[in-house]
């Protein structure tokens, strides 16, 4: 699930209704590991405290590609008698690239091939699109057309394309990629190509399901209640692999936020644990988050493994406490679990707390 979060923070005491928004966005930036090869390359840019960015805004659609890749195999599609043919999978896990593409058997000189998408269940501005660019050995963002309302539904998309020498016994396949950043729904892409000399081609429909693992809380409510110096409270997160591809940088997260009138919650006053199946109860350390004022902490799974195959399953057993020390105007906390692949969440819960007066 992506966030986008374009308020700034210039003192440590926010409005309730920025908090909570801003401390789970920040969490997802500040967690959010390196993915795995071929799935999310390439470093995100550092941004300063001034920065929207810095708050904790996560893109809709990052600088995932790196420069140089090994090529990737274009997979033929459609027949021989079609002139023009677009595919792509039946799903689309969010958090991974899913190949797609385009099959010429008609030559083009200046022509140009169009998406037009429409989604279901989540905006089209979250979505994706990149060709692969073999002069140039990288991937590239498709030419597309903003959005017209603040959750879009449907969409343009374009790029150029030249293959002179494509025909029914020498077709030429154009390497694409697409991701849902956002949530699950469905997709359906309608690909034309206009050769530049006043032919326009279509190719059928194709509509695939935007999926994602799915995630359980159990162990926590919206009441949640953790007095200062107590034993804290156990959460557990069960995470399983409900799609039919394979999640290979499985990672979660944890983050927390809280502000009274003079004080804000810092990483002293909580107390983060994580159960492992070789250790039992482990500390996990929370880290501050730089210019904003909350904290985070990198997860494994319980088992430690972080590929997370079709039909499987992955546990976060979390206990969380509030030290004795923590500031006493501050009552509530705003809190949450992530869990993702590589640099994308595909899941983000909030579990809030309240902390009694006086204890």
């Amino acid at each position: 699930m992506t966030f986008k979060v374009a308020q700034r923070r210039s003192s440590a005491v926010r409005k309730a209704t920025v908090r909570t928004a801003a401390a789970l966005a920040a969490g997802l930036a500040l967690v959010m590991g390196t993915a795995a090869p071929g799935q999310a390359a390439g470093a995100t840019p550092k941004a300063g405290c001034d920065s929207p960015d810095r708050a904790g805004a996560a893109s809709a659609a990052p600088a995932w590609a790196a420069a140089h890749q090994p090529a990737p195999v274009p997979a033929l599609t459609g027949t021989a008698a079609q002139s023009f043919a677009y595919g792509m999978p039946g799903q689309l896990p969010i958090g991974l690239w899913s190949d797609s593409g385009v099959t010429l058997r008609t030559p083009v000189t200046k022509g140009t091939v169009r998406l037009d998408v429409a989604s279901k269940g989540f905006s089209t501005d979250s979505l994706t699109v990149q060709r692969y660019e073999p002069h140039d050995r990288r991937w590239v963002d498709l030419d597309t057309k903003p959005g017209s309302e603040s959750f879009p539904t449907r969409g343009v998309l374009t790029f150029p394309v030249t293959a002179p020498d494509a025909s029914p016994q020498h077709p030429v396949g154009i390497a694409l990629r697409l991701q849902d950043l956002d949530r699950p729904g469905t997709l359906t892409v309608a690909a034309s190509l206009d050769d530049g000399r006043g032919h326009t081609y279509r190719a059928p429909a194709r509509t695939a399901e935007a999926t994602r693992p799915n995630v359980t809380v159990t162990g926590w409510d919206k009441g949640a209640t953790l007095r200062r110096g107590g034993t804290g409270r156990v959460v557990t997160v069960t995470v399983k692999n409900t799609t039919d591809r394979a999640y290979p940088a499985l990672n979660g997260s944890y983050f927390a936020y809280g502000a009274g009138g003079s004080h804000v919650l810092t990483p002293k006053d909580l107390t983060l644990s994580q159960y492992r199946s070789d250790r039992g109860w482990v500390r996990v350390p929370l880290v501050a988050g730089g210019c904003d004022p909350g904290m985070s902490a990198a997860l494994l799974p319980t088992t430690g493994k972080r590929v997370l195959a079709p039909g499987e399953t992955a546990v976060y057993r979390l206990k969380v406490a509030v030290a004795r020390t923590a500031p006493r105007d501050v009552t509530r906390a705003d809190a949450g679990f992530s869990v993702g692949n590589g640099d994308a969440s595909f899941h983000s819960q909030q579990l809030p707390f309240t902390i009694p007066q006086g204890r």
